[in-house]
């Protein structure tokens, strides 16, 4: 079964609001990859997320703000004969985002983005003290490139 490329941004956003979970790709300073899962946002091409103000993560991206994130659904075991373990696949859908991360600074925009988050969980807004928007780092990955796959579907 051959996977199938998603280029319709309607099905590529489809699959992302999908999702519950994430994984941001970077690379750290000593060129080694890292990868984390993270809850998120989406909003027209852009990702965004709310991590603490300091700590490995934010020294990462401060360094080098180039990022892939990686979203996946619908998975599916399938097989064609139970006895046969080359015979099993694994339906999905996929999307790869590849982008720059920009830092949100601004309160307003954070409180937006806090949104964004909290409507791909809940979707709902709220209201927010503010120590708890100031004292966070809130950022966005500006999507350059959306790569979709599915597989089985």
């Amino acid at each position: 079964m051959k996977s199938r490329i998603i280029t319709l941004q309607e099905e590529i956003e489809r699959i992302i609001k999908k999702c519950d979970v994430c994984n941001l790709a970077m690379i750290t300073n000593d060129l080694k990859p890292y990868v984390i899962p993270m809850n998120f946002g989406y909003s027209k091409g852009e990702i965004f997320f709310h991590c603490s103000s300091s700590g490995k993560k934010i020294d990462v991206l401060k360094k080098n703000n180039q990022v892939s994130v990686s979203f996946s659904t619908d998975h599916d075991l399938k097989w064609q004969s139970e006895n046969v373990a080359c015979s099993y696949s694994m339906r999905y859908k996929s999307v790869l985002a590849h982008g720059i991360v920009e830092f949100v600074e601004d309160y307003d925009e954070k409180i937006e983005a806090l949104n964004h988050i909290m409507q791909n969980y809940t979707r709902r807004n709220f209201n927010y003290n503010k120590p708890a928007v100031v004292d966070i780092a809130i950022f966005k990955v500006v999507v350059e490139k959306f790569e979709g796959r599915a597989l089985g579907y």
